[in-house]
């Protein structure tokens, strides 16, 4: 029997991001989503405010559909009638409320496409906000290390999954590294660093937090992707420009994300910075969600 996978502590931010799936040899082999940094996840613990919950299903037979944010952005997940536990406890859990996930990692190709990441909880608990701070640590310091071993990775040129084991890295690392870089290219690790910044600015509120992003980023001869071509828009104008396409792209309903996402990279704002934008703009009354997946200016 194969021992149970790691459940990976890992932020929406770079879990949403990924797209590459590697399917298991038969029924009994693990699958994996590999994110751009290379991690291999088959299952995760992930934490966060479980903002919304609907029964699409039945009483007798619930299919709860959930959204729980955590600092990058928003996990989605499935619980249906072979996840006994999960449902049960979905029925008494309130929202807003400190919730904690551990289930597996499930996706979904559209037609044109575009792969949409959901996590099948095999347990979700209501938890603190001490314990959701921890989980949020735990998860920067997982991605701080994914962020090394990526850049350590690249001194090798043209680098092999062999290359990286010979350097001492683990198989399985070696094959998520070389597969990502493969798939998604050399990673905008200037995003990813900027969500580290930002876990560590919600846990030390009062501490001013700063590993000068974007400004000091091209002044680093280490970095991964030094990403010249970064929009030089401000973020009040970047602000200005969500509320605009959210005027646009509304007929009645608000926005859908996808098309928000879309419309706003050919603005030069990336889909990472529009959940940033989205969470800024929320905090400020000036927009909500009205259903899964949708904006709409208030």
């Amino acid at each position: 029997m194969n021992a149970r996978e790691t459940a990976w502590r890992i932020f929406a931010g770079e879990l949403n991001n990924s797209s590459l799936e590697k399917k298991g040899a038969d029924e009994k082999s693990p699958s994996y989503l590999i994110t751009p940094l290379g991690a291999m996840v088959n299952r995760v613990m992930i934490a966060g405010v479980l903002l919304e919950k609907t029964n699409t299903g039945t009483e007798e037979e619930p299919m709860w559909k959930g959204r729980i944010q955590d600092v990058s952005g928003s996990f989605f997940i499935n619980v249906g009638k072979f996840q006994p536990e999960a449902s049960a406890a979905m029925v008494d859990i309130e929202t807003p409320s400190f919730v904690a996930v551990v289930g597996k990692v499930r996706t979904y190709t559209a037609d044109d496409g575009r792969v949409f990441v959901s996590v099948r909880p095999e347990r979700i608990i209501n938890i603190d906000d001490a314990t959701r701070n921890f989980w949020v640590l735990e998860s920067a310091q997982s991605m701080w290390k994914r962020l090394i071993a990526m850049k350590n990775a690249l001194q090798t040129q043209d680098p092999t999954i062999d290359d990286l084991v010979a350097k001492g890295f683990p198989p399985q690392d070696a094959e998520g590294i070389i597969s990502a870089l493969d798939h998604y290219g050399m990673p905008e690790s200037s995003k990813y660093l900027r969500l580290v910044q930002n876990s560590m600015r919600l846990l030390l509120p009062d501490r001013s937090i700063d590993l000068g992003l974007p400004e000091d980023m091209n002044d680093l001869p280490d970095e991964i992707d030094m990403d010249e071509g970064r929009s030089k828009v401000s973020s009040s104008d970047k602000e200005d420009i969500i509320l605009r396409l959210l005027d646009e792209l509304d007929e009645g309903h608000g926005a859908p994300r996808p098309d928000l996402e879309k419309r706003a990279e050919v603005e030069g704002i990336s889909g990472m910075e529009v959940e940033e934008i989205s969470n800024t703009l929320m905090d400020k009354g000036l927009v909500y969600e009205p259903n899964l997946g949708y904006l709409k200016k208030i």
